[in-house]
């Protein structure tokens, strides 16, 4: 049994590569997403890494058990308990685990710069959002990033990706658009995108982290407003005390 820990992959008829369960990885995914956006929520309202702190001692953990053995991750094990009942869809072994190993070298400057020595700055919460960014992707859409940056620098080509993305094949009408459509696709970008623009820059920010990216992404000029303004109403609050 000790010997087997250490083999990577199941063994499948069919199958001329070592595979995991593609199914348990996207659950696996969407669990961590999903308390990855709690944790992140909870600091930017309540102002405390508590919950953050936890959440990325668990990912760390999680991910560093999924580049030695998968059969033993939380995470996928907390997957495979809500898949059970679903056909397998395999995929090659080989690939997944460098796509973790990637997670696993994000994970631990978070865990070093947000646990042990606690020194939250915009540059750290981007890793952490990328991160999330990650997961979203595997779990929703079943596409694997990692992967992809696999086939760009390992001599031999990944087999059997989720969606069979690997293997070369024209794509069904189904799976094509439309001029309407790529119109609605644009659009639909140019909207959220938009969105997300007015939400960070106009809308004031109420919360320590929100003011803290704002000011790392502003220019010079826009620097230098925004103290000035910060000053005039410092300014006119002191006046209104005098007066008082």
């Amino acid at each position: 049994m000790f010997k087997d820990f250490f083999v990577y992959g199941e063994k499948v008829d069919g199958y001329d590569v070592r595979v995991i369960n593609e199914r348990e990885a996207r659950a696996a995914a969407g669990i961590l997403f999903a308390f990855g956006m709690l944790s992140l929520t909870n600091a930017v309202m309540l102002h405390h890494g508590v919950v953050t702190r936890y959440f990325i001692s668990f990912f760390t953990l999680d991910f560093l058990i999924r580049v030695i053995n998968p059969n033993y991750s939380p995470s996928m094990l907390l997957g495979r308990f809500f898949v059970q009942n679903q056909t397998p869809e395999y995929v090659g072994a080989a690939q997944k685990r460098f796509a973790w190993s990637l997670g696993l070298l994000l994970a631990l400057p978070m865990f070093y710069y947000l646990v042990i020595n606690w020194q939250p700055n915009p540059i750290k919460v981007l890793i952490c959002t990328i991160c999330l960014l990650l997961l979203i992707f595997e779990s929703a859409f079943s596409i694997c990033l990692g992967c992809k940056i696999y086939n760009l620098v390992m001599p031999k080509k990944a087999t059997h990706c989720p969606g069979g993305v690997c293997e070369i094949k024209k794509k069904e009408k189904i799976q094509t658009f439309n001029s309407v459509q790529k119109f609605i696709f644009v659009l639909t970008l140019l909207v959220i995108f938009s969105g997300i623009y007015s939400y960070t820059y106009k809308l004031e920010n109420k919360t320590h982290i929100g003011k803290l990216v704002s000011e790392k992404m502003m220019n010079e000029k826009e620097r230098k407003a925004f103290e000035e303004a910060a000053y005039l109403k410092e300014l006119a609050e002191f006046e209104e005390d005098e007066d008082f």
